[in-house]
Order: C-alpha cells, then sequence, then structure tokens
C-alpha cells in the first residue's frame, strides 16, 4: 500500500455546544469551552492512521502550546511528523466552533501559521512522494502551494475542496479524486445540490473537467460517486449523531486508505460513509475519529487495512 501525503492545515479547535446555532446578531449561550486538536489536513492525516494508512503530515504550526499539542496528537496517532515545521513568527491556526443539540455546526477559523505554508512544504511533499503513493490535500491552506504540488507530483492526488474555492481548469484536469459536499459543489461548479440527482450532475461536471473519481457527501443521505463508468448514490449508516465536526475529515481520510489499499470505488465510499458517520457519535474532531475496532463494534464492518506502522517523532 502507497504511503499518504498530507499537505494542509493544523488548528487548535475551541468549541462550545449550543442549545441552537446562533443566526445573525444572537448572541447563544454555550456550555464549557473545550479544547480539542483539529485542522482538515490533520484531522484527515490522523482519520487515515487510526484506520491503518502510512501517513506523513506536512504543514505549519506556531512555536506555542497549541502547535506541540498538535505534534503530539500526530505522533500518538502515528503520523510521520518530520515534514511538521514550527514556525517562531506566527501563532498556530485556530477554529471557533460551535455545535447545537443536533449535532450540527458553524465554524470560523484565524488561520495563523497555515497562511504560511508555500514552497518549503510543498518541497517537502514532493521529496515524500513516489509514484505509487497519494497526495491528500484540502484548502485551508493558501491555493497557490496546494496548486503548484497538485502539478508537480508524479504522484495521485485526491483534492477535499473545503473551504470551498473556485479551481481552475488546469488544477481539475490532475485529480484523481475530488471530494466536495453540497455547499463546496455550488461553488466550485455553479450547481444547487439538492439530493442525489443534482449531486450525479456535479459529479458529471466534475467527471468531463478531467477528474477521475468525483464524489459528493450529503450527510446523513450519504455520498454520490461517479467515475465514468457509473454514478452511484451509497446509502449511509444510521446514527445518533451528537458532533459532526469531523465528519467529512473521517469520510476522506478514511476513503484515502481504502483508495491506496486498492478497494474498488463503491466500496471505498461505503467505507468512508462509515467512518464518516462513526466521527459524528462522539464529541470534537480528532479524538471522535473511529478506529477499525469502532468500526466493528457499531456497523459489524472489518476494516480491510492493517494497524498503522510506528509514528516518527518531529
Amino acid at each position: 500500500m502507497g504511503r499518504i501525503v498530507v499537505l494542509g492545515s493544523l488548528n487548535t479547535d475551541l468549541v462550545t455546544m449550543v442549545p441552537h446555532l446562533p443566526r445573525p446578531g444572537e448572541t447563544v449561550l454555550g456550555d464549557a469551552l473545550h479544547t480539542f486538536p483539529g485542522g482538515k489536513g490533520a484531522n484527515q492525516a490522523v482519520a487515515a492512521a487510526r484506520l491503518g494508512g502510512r501517513v506523513s503530515m506536512v504543514g505549519r504550526v506556531g512555536a506555542d502550546p497549541f502547535g506541540d499539542a498538535l505534534v503530539d496528537q500526530l505522533v500518538d496517532a502515528g503520523v510521520d511528523t518530520r515534514g511538521v515545521t514550527r514556525d517562531p513568527a506566527l501563532p498556530t491556526g485556530t477554529a471557533l466552533i460551535v455545535v447545537d443539540a443536533a449535532g450540527q455546526n458553524q465554524i470560523a477559523v484565524a488561520p495563523g501559521v497555515n497562511q504560511a505554508v508555500g514552497e518549503e512544504e510543498v518541497a517537502g511533499a514532493l521529496a515524500m512522494l513516489g509514484p505509487d503513493d497519494l497526495l491528500l490535500v484540502q484548502l485551508e491552506v493558501p491555493l497557490a502551494a496546494v496548486r503548484e504540488a497538485v502539478l508537480q507530483t508524479r504522484a495521485a492526488v485526491l483534492l477535499n475542496a473545503a473551504p470551498p474555492l473556485r479551481l481552475d481548469g488546469n488544477l481539475l484536469q490532475r485529480l484523481n479524486v475530488l471530494v466536495v459536499n453540497e455547499t463546496e459543489a455550488e461553488v466550485l461548479f455553479a450547481r444547487t445540490v439538492t439530493g442525489p440527482e443534482a449531486a450525479a450532475e456535479v459529479t458529471s461536471i466534475a467527471r468531463a473537467a478531467g477528474v477521475d473519481l468525483a464524489i459528493v457527501t450529503l450527510g446523513a443521505a450519504g455520498a454520490v460517486f461517479g467515475d465514468g463508468r457509473s454514478s452511484e448514490l451509497v446509502a449511509p449508516f444510521r446514527v445518533q449523531a451528537v458532533d459532526a465536526t469531523a465528519a467529512g475529515d473521517a469520510f476522506v481520510g478514511a476513503l484515502a486508505v481504502a483508495l491506496t489499499a486498492g478497494t474498488p470505488a463503491s466500496a471505498a465510499v461505503r467505507l468512508a460513509n462509515a467512518a464518516g458517520a462513526a466521527a459524528t457519535t462522539r464529541r470534537g474532531a480528532q479524538s471522535s475519529l473511529p478506529s477499525p475496532s469502532d468500526l466493528k463494534r457499531l456497523f459489524g464492518i472489518d476494516w480491510p487495512v492493517a494497524q498503522p506502522a510506528p509514528a516518527r517523532q518531529l
């Protein structure tokens, strides 16, 4: 199985639970303030490592306690952190998250040192990647860095277009896998996704732009994928959700592991659906990401990938 190299963000999540999400101008009282390790890049790295992936993280943290804790969490999960740089000039990124009683959330991100990710990190990621590996990227670091890494690597590329940005045709054409949710699909392709049929249309548009495998996640309604042979709705797994913060990251991390292990698209998306659903059953981001034993306990799934390799310390 190839290595998964994640070029992306590392954040500290500051979370409070509220009875309902605030409307514009509304103040809502929450419970205690909870601190969790997060960032889409780090979350997806931990999600993949916890499910048996061989994972390296490339990014930046501040030279501060938040940064120290984030690196420690990655190491504990079995992620190679040699590509994580400590920057004394800028603070570690921070996400402010409110979660309602149904597990839905609103998130605002102060990117901090994530905005300094650039040529050094791109070079580091490219040096780690071989032709049988997978570059996993998101959009919480500068698009210029993502674009450079995607266009230069010989490895397969999985892009989770979150947060959503308009992408040029050259970048889309280079993607092996694209994962978006309904909101991200609307920004990228100017299509409102109201259900599986609209999601299937988005996968067709992405495929026409050059993407090999396009996936639109639909939350509790499952996910739709298109790979040129078919467009298929993959059913969700039903759970009692308490916090959906890391559901998308769990989905992407699991998908990356399944695909690098050679799992066919339909089965890989089903496994990713299971991981995303499992992540909603616990609070927090990385603390909610499932292990193979969680998937076995919740859904009776035998995860098809071996356990993680030992971690490498920064």
